[in-house]
């Protein structure tokens, strides 16, 4: 039974990333988001640790101390920034050095944190949620400076101006 609940979370999830990306142009992105979430190391996890308010991959995590459908995902899906993510041989805190991420992939992150906050937020969702979870994050998220300023210029107009002209200002200016 958790198997068919996280299948139809992940294909409305999916779905509703696909609406967004359509939107503003990135049809090939649209149609291509998270694919990996339905290949066997992902789609066995999801559906063994379903909840349906959360991410599965938190639950894995608190019950063996990481996600490995989390491992797999992020290293095939250029949309988190965690992918663009590599050590430094320079005297950086903490050796990670975050490359700056493309706009078409910066543009999809938003997309897929607008869905996440609808799928498991449902009737609570506001344009002002995927600030709100960014902004509550436990550190700041290692993300290039430029990869960060676009991130969050999108987040704080989505949340003070909605969708509708944030979309529209991705289509014309960023895109």
């Amino acid at each position: 039974m958790n198997a068919w609940k996280h299948f139809k979370t992940i294909t409305y999830h999916r779905y509703l990333v696909m609406k967004g990306c359509f939107k503003v142009g990135l049809y090939y992105q649209g149609l291509t988001h998270d694919l990996s979430k339905y290949s066997p190391s992902e789609f066995r996890v999801g559906a063994r640790y379903y909840q349906g308010d959360r991410s599965p991959n938190n639950a894995e995590r608190e019950d063996i101390g990481y996600s490995s459908a989390w491992l797999h995902h992020k290293g095939r899906n250029k949309h988190h920034y965690e992918y663009w993510i590599d050590y430094s041989t320079r005297n950086i805190p903490g050796g990670m050095a975050p490359a700056p991420m493309p706009r078409k992939y910066i543009v999809e992150m938003l997309m897929d944190r607008i869905a996440a906050c609808k799928v498991y937020k449902k009737e609570d969702y506001t344009d002002r949620s995927p600030l709100e979870y960014y902004l509550s994050g436990k550190d700041p998220a290692p993300l290039h400076k430029k990869t960060r300023a676009l991130l969050e210029k999108l987040l704080y107009m989505l949340a003070e101006q909605g969708e509708e002209k944030t979309f529209a200002y991705i289509r014309k200016k960023i895109l």
